[in-house]
């Protein structure tokens, strides 16, 4: 059964341009290490709640956008010997100047208990 990563960050104002651009080379490297698909969005239409919403999850801050990516692989065991991988891959140092807030960033690993696309 497939493995997702999911991830929710603050993306800085004015940056929504390099984060795309950081994450379409990211997902070179998670799909050369095992992943099956990368998706990376960026906030449209998220509402502000009034208990919790996605804002809050990571303290986003005025004009910040909110990204909602994930990241599908074959299997947790592909994702833990992928995700390794992906880890100690030079390409993935953080840059000098990064479009979000990695400290605020949230993640986590998934197994799937429904996916309408599956055989």
């Amino acid at each position: 059964m497939t493995y997702i990563d999911g991830f929710v960050a603050p993306v800085l104002p004015g940056k929504r341009e390099a984060y795309a651009q950081l994450a379409r080379e990211a997902s070179k490297i998670f799909l050369e290490h095992g992943a099956i698909q990368v998706v990376e969005s960026l906030s449209d239409d998220v509402p502000h709640g009034k208990v919790t919403d996605f804002y809050r999850a990571v303290a986003a801050e005025e004009n910040e956008a909110i990204a909602f990516s994930w990241i599908v692989w074959p299997s947790k065991e592909a994702r833990d010997a992928g995700m390794a991988k992906v880890m100690a891959d030079d390409r993935m140092k953080p840059g000098a100047e990064m479009p979000f807030d990695m400290k605020r960033m949230i993640f986590g690993g998934y197994e799937v208990v429904l996916d309408t696309n599956a055989g």
